[in-house]
């Protein structure tokens, strides 16, 4: 099942299908080391839901939820 990293819950897990958006949010969540192919665990998410906290590579990373709407990931059982 595919589903956008910001409707992810505290403790799924997911592999980066692919990263949607234009220009600078793209390159930035790139070089943060969101690529296809990265498993991505969700460690926290905030109250309203912005931010979320996920592990991607061995690092834990913070993103705001209009950047996690750009992430698709297939769900990992």
């Amino acid at each position: 099942m595919e589903k956008t990293l910001d409707l992810f819950e505290p403790g799924e897990k997911g592999v980066v299908k692919s990263v949607a958006g234009e220009g600078k949010i793209k390159r930035r969540l790139f070089d943060m080391g969101i690529t296809p192919g990265a498993d991505v665990y969700m460690r926290k998410k905030a109250p309203l839901g912005d931010p979320i906290e996920i592990t991607i590579r061995g690092y834990e990373l913070t993103l705001r939820k209009t950047e996690a709407v750009c992430v698709n990931l297939e769900v990992v059982k």
